[in-house]
């Protein structure tokens, strides 16, 4: 583990000096390498008890490591820790120390069928770092890619809401956007801490001119340099290639996004009322389709709140 952890270091350091990622993210990702570190130097992959030096990792080794994940977690776990094993040897082929990334040839866990719905927190966390630990020669594309999905989950925004969005549109200062939904009507929406970072990274990225037309311009462009808005098909496209690189077992659209954000508040015990404001929904029986994937957080909300629930959701 001795020899291998260094270069974790440099890859950790990579992500938060030059990625941008959140503490999260980072805490993820070496947990994850910290663990592969530990396999590697355990009797099961090397007799000597020390880790072999990270030219001389083979596919068999990282192969070894997922089938001994197989007996501890779950295939989401699985596709997730993977996830962050690749993206840590294509930042080392990417800064010369490789020419071949070992772990580009393990298949992901999957089931027979793609599910459908909104992702799980675990599901859409892997999505997150797919996006974070992407590895490209345009840091751009990269970057905006991260601020879109971070957005589109923090926010609950619609697809046609995202591509329309205007630097007028931005408030950093508060953590709000303001968007322009169905039947024109306006809102507001909310930014996290993590999808501001995003923003505040592909902005720098971007570079803004000084103009008096500055807020007019389009939040997301389609080429760097240019003022053309990011298409609904290519933000579609986007989803489905970092869903793909997490592993998890979904192909997620925007929409899906959207449903998970309202799906995790729901069974977070926020009340279907103030969902329904930050959807956009005019009514609230449209916020309701989400109350059949998020009653089980409402049925624990209930056990917890009311007088005669006794633990059970029902009146004795």
């Amino acid at each position: 583990m001795i020899e291998m952890m260094p270069s974790v270091q440099r890859f950790l350091r990579y992500l938060a000096v030059e990625r941008n990622a959140s503490p999260h993210t980072m805490a993820a990702y070496e947990r994850d390498l910290r663990q592969f570190c530990v396999f590697l130097s355990s009797d099961a992959a090397e007799p000597s008890g020390e880790a072999p030096a990270v030219e001389d990792i083979t596919t068999g080794d990282i192969r070894a490591f997922v089938q001994d994940l197989f007996y501890k977690c779950s295939k989401v776990t699985i596709s997730r820790k993977l996830s962050s094993i690749r993206s840590f040897f294509r930042f080392l082929v990417k800064k010369g120390t490789l020419t071949v990334n070992p772990a580009e040839l393990v298949v992901s866990p999957r089931t027979g069928h793609f599910l459908t719905g909104a992702l799980s927190a675990e599901e859409t966390g892997c999505l997150l770092d797919a996006v974070q630990g992407s590895r490209g020669g345009d840091n751009f594309r990269t970057l905006r890619d991260s601020a879109i999905v971070e957005v589109l989950y923090s926010s609950g925004i619609r697809l046609s809401e995202l591509t329309g969005l205007r630097f007028r549109d931005l408030d950093m200062s508060k953590g709000t956007i303001r968007v322009l939904g169905k039947g024109g009507k306006t809102r507001l929406a909310f930014l996290g801490a993590n999808a501001a970072a995003a923003l505040t990274a592909y902005m720098n990225e971007r570079g803004m001119p000084n103009a008096d037309g500055r807020g007019e311009l389009f939040l997301f462009v389609a080429a760097p340099g240019g003022t053309k808005a990011i298409s609904p098909r290519t933000v579609q496209r986007l989803v489905k290639k970092y869903a793909v690189l997490s592993g998890i077992n979904k192909r997620p659209t925007p929409h899906t996004l959207r449903h998970s954000f309202a799906t995790h508040l729901l069974d977070s015990g926020l009340d279907l009322r103030s969902i329904q404001e930050m959807l956009g929904h005019s009514k609230l029986s449209t916020t309701q389709r989400y109350t059949k994937v998020g009653i089980e957080g409402i049925m624990k909300v209930y056990d917890r709140a009311h007088p005669r629930a006794g633990g059970s959701g029902k009146d004795k």
